[in-house]
């Protein structure tokens, strides 16, 4: 039985997603406990709080949520704090905006990017030249400063060898539905805990592969260095019956993180959209 829900409900659970990702000690990241990388928490709940209505508008393309939501991002924030979830959670969105009765999320997820159009891939590119992120854009190939001649899924096909949130795309957001919403359903079952459950759910995505954000910016050895580092959080904050226990632990490597300007970011992009692929999945 297919559920679906309202604009004003996708808002909700959008901003949801971002605030519980916020809610949560991401070391490296932006969060509850600790601001970082010219960057403030307040940043980051504003974005949510501008982002909300029109990544979740009735009418709009996969294409034209991104650009309405970096457009309202840079208005009120001035930088670019959210590219990388919006796009993840542009899709999801819009598939649970059109679920018809009897149709799975993920089936509809499937069917919306199938479906993504040259015209996707023009308001995208206008997207990221607005957001400007780092170390993305220029490639011989697709240079987004140039207006797209080929479907968003095709352009982002291009890019999933470097970027893995052109890979979700390329692969029918397979981190997100076959290991994300699982890992954070095993992690909520463990502690009874959101916040907890989702840095167990970073900490996933950060041990699963090099962060492509890190791998950009600071190259092969540092992004398999982090995953290193990682792993060891990883395999001790699950052998812990009170994650409360590891918050020092926790914090000591934020600060190392950061001092060493080292922000994982696209793992923490991968998280806002498995915390919301899990609350649409529930609420259809």
């Amino acid at each position: 039985m297919s559920n679906q829900l309202t604009p004003a409900q996708l808002a909700q659970a959008y901003k949801n997603a971002c605030m519980g990702e916020l809610q949560a000690l991401k070391p490296g990241n932006v969060h509850a406990f600790s601001d970082g990388h010219g960057m403030t928490i307040q940043d980051f709940i504003q974005s949510a709080d501008v982002t909300a209505e029109p990544i979740a508008r009735v009418g709009l393309s996969v294409g034209e949520r991104v650009f309405y939501s970096v457009e309202a991002t840079q208005s009120a924030v001035g930088q670019n704090t959210n590219l990388g979830m919006l796009l993840l959670c542009a899709p999801l969105l819009h598939a649970a905006s059109s679920l018809q009765a009897n149709q799975s999320l993920w089936g509809q997820l499937h069917k919306t990017l199938d479906q993504l159009s040259v015209d996707d891939a023009v308001w995208v590119a206008k997207a990221i030249v607005l957001a400007n992120p780092g170390g993305l854009g220029a490639s011989d190939q697709h240079d987004v400063h140039e207006s797209p001649q080929i479907s968003l899924l095709e352009m982002m096909r291009s890019a999933q060898d470097k970027d893995r949130i052109s890979w979700q795309y390329a692969n029918y957001f397979q981190d997100i539905v076959d290991f994300g919403v699982n890992l954070y359903a095993d992690a909520l079952l463990k502690w009874e805990n959101a916040a907890w459950a989702t840095t167990a759910l970073y900490l996933g995505f950060l041990t699963r592969y090099a962060d492509t954000h890190v791998l950009r910016k600071h190259g092969e050895q540092m992004a398999n260095l982090l995953m290193q580092e990682a792993k060891e959080m990883e395999s001790n904050y699950w052998a812990t019956h009170n994650p409360k226990l590891m918050q020092k632990q926790l914090l000591v490597w934020d600060a190392s993180l950061k001092a060493r300007k080292i922000n994982p970011g696209t793992s923490a992009d991968l998280t806002v959209a498995t915390l919301l692929a899990s609350d649409l999945a529930l609420a259809t």
